[in-house]
């Protein structure tokens, strides 16, 4: 399997531009779903599992989902601070160097409740925003100028491509 395979297992992002109601819909849905999810597939792993690698040189599933709790939190800001602020910045975060904190060391029970309980509430926020809300914008250091509307594809996906290494591992591994 190739490193980008491995990497990207889903395949890189790819925007979907002016998404229908429908397909709003079934991102949230997804969003949802995710922390039920994760902590199916991380749930039977022993201490040395969640050690392992999801490819060579890539983050061990214990710092995956500690990164996926990182970012809920950002991402969760980014959107009410769009909601509430004309197109505020985006504060940016170092995440290869927040993965090699002590905090990411640490058992995952913590971050799988805090992804639980920060999708609850992005799931309420995200329920009670109108389709003009989704044209509502913030600047993102990394990629610029992004709408709600691209910004919540990137979130699903993020959710989706991390969940994806985590299986794609277990599969490789035969656990």
């Amino acid at each position: 399997m190739s490193t980008d395979n491995l990497r990207y297992p889903i395949g890189p992002f790819e925007e979907i531009c002016d998404p229908s109601a429908e397909q709003r819909g079934n991102w949230m849905k997804e969003i949802g779903r995710m922390p039920s999810r994760l902590r199916k597939a991380v749930e039977d792993l022993s201490e040395d599992q969640l050690a392992v690698p999801y490819r060579p040189g890539g983050w061990t599933i214990r710092q995956v989902v500690h990164h996926l709790a990182d970012n809920d939190m950002n991402s969760y800001i980014r959107f009410k601070k769009a909601m509430t602020e004309e197109n505020p910045a985006a504060s940016t975060y170092r995440q290869n160097m927040w993965a090699e904190l002590n905090d990411y060391e640490a058992p995952i029970e913590a971050s799988l409740v805090l992804i639980e309980a920060l999708r609850s509430r992005f799931s309420v926020l995200l329920e009670g925003m109108q389709a003009l809300d989704f044209a509502r914008t913030f600047t993102s250091p990394t990629n610029g100028l992004m709408t709600l509307d691209t910004a919540i594809q990137r979130f699903e996906w993020h959710g989706r491509h991390h969940l994806a290494q985590i299986n794609s591992l277990k599969k490789r591994m035969g656990w």
